[in-house]
């Protein structure tokens, strides 16, 4: 990625900081999705500011976006379209849905039926929706950021393991602290700040971003790290299911777009372990005994990286 580019996606980075305090590195990780073209889950609790983070890197990239409030009664039409017919021409109309946008929020999507979940699948993998057998192609760049309460689980319907797979990260906001929350009260007593964000990036620059980071150099030994790290969340002793290849190429990926955004064109182990617990952590499934300990996803993959050994590599090495 070009020093331009580079200044670029550090100007979305901090456009978006105008609006989302203290959250430098949750920000750097959701343009690491988008760089990579990948989709967000963002859990956790109400008034955190999941939205506000949605609408502003949209505002920020010039993107369209929607908002889909998922409920019990959604239907996957409501998501994906319907053909109407219409009477005046004699033929079937297709009215596209919320989901035919640049940058869609799933709002609450664990408070939808699978069913209507399910119609988001192949939206987010093929970059297409299918109504009535015709097969409609979404606008690029295409981004699905979901939100999650990880607390109230009741009327709720939790995201099968299919679908998880299917996000490249998530991302957990958590509170601000102090002088971040009194920032945020003196930042909207006038007007809300979002209101104020202005365009720093367009959607073609972002698809050049895309492109740019997978040439972003990745040597031997840092790949044999990347597979090791997944391959020991298959074997780790509390943990019912690993990570599958698709976390695999998520990890090295997700390093390729961090190493850009930092400046180098090439990656260091240190950027696979910076991505590992977002890009890995949703994809397992904890043994029984392990959730009865309320051990997290996330100490399993810090105990990994603290056992998985770095091959010793110079500097040279990794850019050979």
């Amino acid at each position: 990625m070009d020093k331009a580019l580079n200044a670029l996606v550090a100007g979305v980075v901090e456009n978006v900081e105008r609006v989302i305090f203290g959250k430098h590195h949750e920000i750097e990780l959701a343009l690491v999705a988008l760089v990579c073209r990948g989709h967000i889950l963002v859990e956790d609790v109400p008034g955190t500011g999941k939205t506000v983070l949605a609408k502003a890197l949209a505002r920020s990239l010039g993107c369209s976006f929607r908002r889909i409030q998922f409920t019990p009664d959604l239907l996957p039409s409501d998501v994906t379209g319907v053909s109407i017919f219409n009477q005046r021409t004699n033929a079937f109309e297709f009215r596209p849905g919320p989901v035919m946008t640049q940058i869609v929020l799933a709002d609450e999507i664990n408070r939808a039926t699978p069913k209507t979940q399910s119609a988001l699948l192949e939206a987010m993998e093929e970059h297409q929706v299918t109504v009535d057998g015709t097969t409609y192609q979404l606008p690029e760049p295409f981004l699905v950021m979901a939100t999650q309460n990880p607390i109230e689980y009741e009327g709720t319907f939790p995201l099968p393991e299919a679908q998880l797979d299917r996000f490249f990260m998530r991302v957990q906001l958590g509170y601000p602290k102090e002088r971040e929350e009194i920032a945020i009260l003196d930042a909207q007593r006038i007007i809300h700040p979002l209101e104020t964000i202005d365009q720093v990036m367009s959607a073609e620059e972002l698809l050049h971003a895309q492109s740019a980071s997978r040439e972003i150099h990745i040597a031997e030994p840092v790949k044999t790290y990347v597979v090791n790290v997944v391959t020991a969340t298959r074997s780790h002793p509390d943990v019912y299911l690993g990570a599958s290849p698709r976390g695999s190429l998520a990890l090295s990926r997700a390093a390729q777009a961090y190493a850009a955004m930092n400046g180098r064109d090439f990656v260091v182990p240190d950027d696979v372990k910076a991505l590992a617990a977002p890009t890995l952590a949703h994809r397992l499934i904890l043994q029984p005994q392990a959730r009865l300990k309320d051990l997290a996803a996330t100490t399993v993959i810090a105990e990994i990286l603290a056992s998985v050994p770095v091959e010793s590599s110079s500097a040279q090495a990794l850019r050979a």
